[in-house]
């Protein structure tokens, strides 16, 4: 299956009626493929859902511990919570996938590392949407790996309340509160989740014991609200609003540190305060359905050493419309413009502004070429103040077939950019005003039977910006980096109490001389079993083992290659339901407390436990 939806009919019976997950997907909806809610079977792309459900039977405390879960994700951790935390998807750096909160633009334009995943909490998500492959002719700049879509919860009908509370290792405690109210012609809805944990150290040099030194305090508070009324039977307003407020402690220095070096580092830290607002009107008559939004993402980071405090912000607005026109029997065409201004504030104090039209056409035949054929096209044109035009596009046909059940085969290719970011390109010292940005071309062709998936992926990229070898200043690299592999996926339910999911991925990521880009496993094994067997009880096994991957030690000189992979993770949930309010869980980590680094130098957590309870009314 190309999703992550994976269930049996006792998983229903047995979980609350806000956890159900299907294994139809006509049951299923995306909005991030086409810029417009579709059923998931009718979309053409590669795409991974992951469902409030599995987020609540794993107790994710992060959305890159639910991300990792998925074939082709793979991501590295700069120590513990609130650590600089680097997702790839398919190989790619990090900025090169757009990530977006309900749609708004989570990519920090003040850093050169894209979306900051070591501060997105799990908690809240109705789902999260992957869409792989470049994206381009769709969102425009920065989606060119793919894009991930986090989304909140909705409010439900009448009032509801919920309230949860977890202590773990680490003296770690996460506690959380929802409200919502919602009828016929208003809802609004509230939530916010706080963590506060002691960590660990980010950094331990070889052959010394973490508990030898400090720990990394982080804290982490993150509130949700939306809110909308309907105006009348084909008109309404939805608002939402996202704050995120976190502070972390680290261990600074370009380089892994000596024992003295991580023991004067007691004053390093930093804050964050980001905020995602959004308001959209939604208008639906017999010609069509239209949405005029207006989007704004502000950054405002900082980070201090000592007395000495070093400010980042920065901010992106959007204002957009899109029109959704049916046409025939299932299909349409969509048509719509956005325009968006970036600001790096500070000493950068530099604006970019973008201006794009763009078009996407649907249409599917029944009962064609013995089965249903769906066909994607979009194109977009996006103008820039500081860059030159872009032309980027998109098609993608999916075959249904009528003769052998359950077989669906597809293919899709599109063309990608990214455009530097200010900060790569203003920074002082290792800013390069000269940049040009990247160019992507991807291709994926994919094949899926009953419960087996299998996909074959093949990009390439131009202008990869990356740095020099001895200045270390931005620049664009020669010649063409080519990123390819194949993901294997199975999931099925066994005896009918048990659902196992298996994910295989193969990368090849190669430089122009044909090295092997670093920090990315050449090969990935991720597993999951949940076990229902017994009435109101969930036990559940995941994990994953990672091969072959390099880093770089730059303490040495010269630079050597240092292997960060060939370990294997565990970790273990417990979940009961008291009652129909009521539910207790508990959570190992690393349950066989494996030693292993994401990143050469940095720490990973040892073996971990946390409980917790949650009411719902």
């Amino acid at each position: 299956m190309n999703t992550t939806i994976k269930l049996s009919l006792i998983t229903m019976i047995l979980l609350p009626s806000e956890l159900f997950a299907t294994n139809n997907l006509d049951d299923i909806s995306v909005t991030s493929a086409t810029k417009t809610s579709q059923k998931l079977s009718n979309v053409t792309s590669n795409v991974n859902v992951i469902t409030a459900q599995e987020i609540e039977e794993r107790h994710y405390t992060t959305v890159t511990e639910a991300l990792n879960s998925l074939p082709g994700i793979s991501f590295t951790a700069n120590g513990g919570l609130g650590q600089t935390a680097s997702l790839r998807l398919r190989g790619f750096d990090p900025k090169q996938t757009m990530v977006l909160i309900d749609g708004i633009r989570y990519n920090d334009l003040t850093s050169a590392a894209g979306a900051a995943f070591e501060h997105l909490l799990i908690d809240d998500i109705e789902r999260i949407e992957v869409i792989k492959g470049a994206q381009s002719g769709i969102w425009g700049a920065d989606a060119a790996a793919g894009v991930i879509n986090i989304i909140s919860k909705d409010a439900k009908k009448g009032f509801n309340f919920q309230v949860s509370q977890e202590f773990g290792s680490f003296n770690t405690s996460k506690s959380k509160l929802g409200v919502s109210y919602k009828n016929d012609d208003f809802y609004i809805k509230a939530s916010t989740v706080q963590l506060d944990s002691d960590s660990f150290t980010a950094q331990v040099p070889r052959n010394q014991e973490l508990n030898d030194f400090e720990d990394d305090h982080y804290q982490n508070k993150s509130t949700n609200l939306k809110a909308g009324f309907t105006i009348n039977s084909t008109n309404k307003i939805d608002i939402t609003h996202t704050i995120l407020d976190a502070t972390n402690e680290f261990d600074g220095g370009f380089f892994p540190l000596t024992a003295t070096q991580i023991a004067n580092n007691n004053d390093l830290s930093s804050t964050t305060e980001n905020t995602f607002s959004s308001i959209n009107y939604n208008h639906i008559d017999s010609f069509n359905e239209l949405n005029l939004y207006a989007n704004k993402s502000t950054f405002k980071r900082r980070s201090i050493n000592n007395t000495v405090i070093s400010p980042f912000d920065g901010e992106v607005k959007e204002y957009g419309l899109n029109s959704k026109i049916n046409y025939f029997t299932n299909s349409f065409v969509l048509v719509g413009g956005d325009h968006k201004t970036f600001t790096h504030k500070n000493s950068i104090n530099q604006v970019n502004k973008n201006k794009a039209l763009y078009i996407t056409n649907h249409n599917q035949f029944d009962s064609f070429l013995e089965g249903k054929v769906i066909l994607t096209e979009s194109l977009r044109h996006d103008t820039y103040d500081a860059f030159s035009n872009q032309t980027t596009g998109k098609i993608g046909l999916k075959h249904v077939s009528e003769n052998i059940k359950s077989l669906i085969a597809s293919i899709n290719y599109g063309t990608a950019y990214r455009i530097p970011s200010l900060t790569e390109l203003h920074t002082p010292i290792y800013g390069n005003t000269n940049l040009n940005p990247e160019e992507t071309k991807s291709l994926d062709i994919s094949l899926e039977y009953k419960d087996l998936s299998l996909t074959y992926f093949d990009s390439k990229v131009d202008n990869l910006i990356g740095f020099h070898p001895t200045t270390y200043q931005n620049i664009n690299v020669d010649g063409t980096t080519k990123i390819k592999g194949y993901e294997i996926a199975y999931d099925t339910t066994l005896f009918d109490t048990m659902v196992l999911s298996l994910n295989y991925t193969k990368l090849n990521a190669k430089n122009k001389t044909g090295s092997h880009l670093l920090r990315r496993p050449k090969s990935s094994i991720k597993f999951g079993l949940d076990y229902y067997g017994i009435e109101n009880l969930h036990l559940g096994l995941n994990g994953e083992y990672v091969g072959k991957r390099d880093d770089k030690d730059f303490t040495a000189y010269p630079a050597i290659n240092v292997e960060t992979g060939k370990y294997t993770i565990a970790n273990f949930t417990a979940n009961y339901k008291v009652d129909k309010q009521m539910s207790i869980y508990t959570k190992i980590d690393n349950i066989t407390d494996k030693t292993y680094q994401t990143v050469y130098g940095y720490t990973s957590s040892p073996r971990a436990i946390y409980s917790g309870m949650q009411l719902n009314y």
